[in-house]
């Protein structure tokens, strides 16, 4: 007789699930996630058996695959050939995985962030403008004249706006709202980037960015927030039009959720 694990692993709690055939994957990723938050599994064990979730869940086998891989995109979980699935990392690294993809925010949960996004980077624009050096003007015209190349990758262009966004923030001086501005742009991150592709609209957002830049180079403070201003209310708009020609947005789209993010602010 084998003996027992010293430290057996606790095992997830999860209940049956009850919705339409078309969102099962979508609500077997919640499952599992809301699972992991409430500590039904440590990072570094394995999940129970693609047949053990069907059965706890009460959904078939290919629901808990897809969702598995879904999550497995994300990086939440480790999917291993022959050895099973684990939930990855630690719960540091967990937590930014999960709220990066929006699997929990409902539609006032989001607007709430987007209108708290706002007003911190209205004021952290005005700090800017006040606070910057001349080197840091230049980098920030660097990042501008990226985003205005025609020719630019999609890739390049959101990577040159997330950043226009967060230098913004170090050149206001200010850590804490800083800290808490990245926090919220990390919730909001998938959102962004769906909206912005789905409305069409990369050059109208480079104006946008090109307007909040020539106010901080100029050292226009009232004029930085009322760009900053503008900006977002026009991101605010490009995400509403998204939300209502396509509702699914709201959800993380099973298998392709490494595909379809195209993250710009």
């Amino acid at each position: 007789m084998g003996r027992p694990p010293k430290n057996p692993q606790p095992q997830p709690e999860l209940r049956p699930i009850d919705i339409d055939r078309s969102s099962v994957s979508q609500e077997v990723i919640k499952a599992l996630t809301q699972s992991f938050f409430s500590g039904g599994l440590l990072p570094g064990h394995r999940l129970p058996s693609e047949r053990q979730l069907s059965e706890s869940l009460g959904v078939s086998r290919s629901a808990v695959r897809d969702a598995i891989q879904s999550l497995g995109l994300l990086g939440i979980l480790d999917i291993r050939q022959g050895d099973g699935t684990y939930l990855r990392g630690t719960g540091s690294n967990f937590l930014p995985a999960v709220i990066e993809w929006g699997l929990f925010l409902g539609e006032k949960r989001l607007f709430d962030l987007v209108e708290a996004r706002q007003q911190l980077e209205i004021i952290l624009a005005g700090f800017a403008a006040t606070r910057r050096t001349q080197e840091e003007v230049d980098r920030l015209a660097e990042l501008i004249e990226l985003m205005r190349d025609p020719d630019i990758s999609s890739e390049a262009f959101i990577e040159a706006d997330i950043e226009f966004h967060f230098m913004i923030a170090e050149v206001a001086r200010n850590g804490a709202l800083r800290d808490v501005l990245t926090s919220i742009t990390g919730l909001l991150r998938a959102w962004m980037a769906r909206s912005i592709s789905a409305a069409g609209e990369t050059r109208s957002s480079f104006q946008e960015h090109e307007v909040v830049f020539e106010a901080i180079r100029d050292k226009d403070s009232r004029g930085a927030r009322a760009a900053m201003r503008r900006h977002l209310s026009q991101a605010e708009r490009r995400l509403r039009t998204t939300l209502k020609d396509d509702p699914s947005t709201y959800v993380v789209q099973s298998g392709r959720a490494g595909n379809d993010s195209k993250e710009q602010q």
